[in-house]
């Protein structure tokens, strides 16, 4: 073999070579990271850091901010929690999967109620500018009455 055929048979012989190994390293990147408890700490710190920064706050404002991140870090312990609950589980049929997401749409709601709650004295006191910042940071809608389904703070839990 010369020139061209022996360029051809080389690159065959390559790509039968290098194919499984491309395929490999797209089912490897395809896989779903594995977070340690330090990452998603470290998210929620630099989550709740941004927003109060995004605010802007007014000293004043920021001795009603402590119950608004307590707020916050405790619905995260509780997503995280039922997160684990749901993990050790080994739903036996579909409405046993519907009765867990139900249980979880229950628990999420009341910790939205409790979020609202530490808010509604901070919120109060944001002028325009913050009340505009506060829900499109969150990931909320600008459109009053449409909310988002990508709410950080309120982010499904998924398993």
């Amino acid at each position: 073999m010369t020139g061209p055929r022996l360029i051809a048979a080389a690159l065959a012989a390559a790509l039968f070579v290098a194919a499984p190994l491309t395929v490999a390293a797209q089912q490897a990147s395809n896989a779903k990271p594995e977070y340690t408890a330090a990452d998603l700490r470290a998210v929620l710190n630099a989550r709740i850091a941004a927003l109060k920064a995004v605010l802007e706050l007014t000293p004043e404002q920021e001795k009603l901010w402590p119950a608004v991140e307590s707020a916050i870090r405790a619905n995260a312990r509780s997503a995280s929690e039922r997160f684990k609950q749901r993990s050790a589980i080994k739903p036996v049929d579909f409405l046993q999967v519907l009765d867990m997401v139900a249980a979880g749409e229950e628990a999420r709601a009341r910790d939205i109620r409790s979020f609202i709650a530490a808010a509604k004295p901070l919120v109060a006191s944001l002028n325009n500018e913050q009340k505009r910042r506060m829900p499109a940071f969150l990931g909320m809608t600008d459109y009053p009455g449409q909310p988002s389904g990508a709410m950080w703070l309120f982010q499904e839990e998924e398993g």
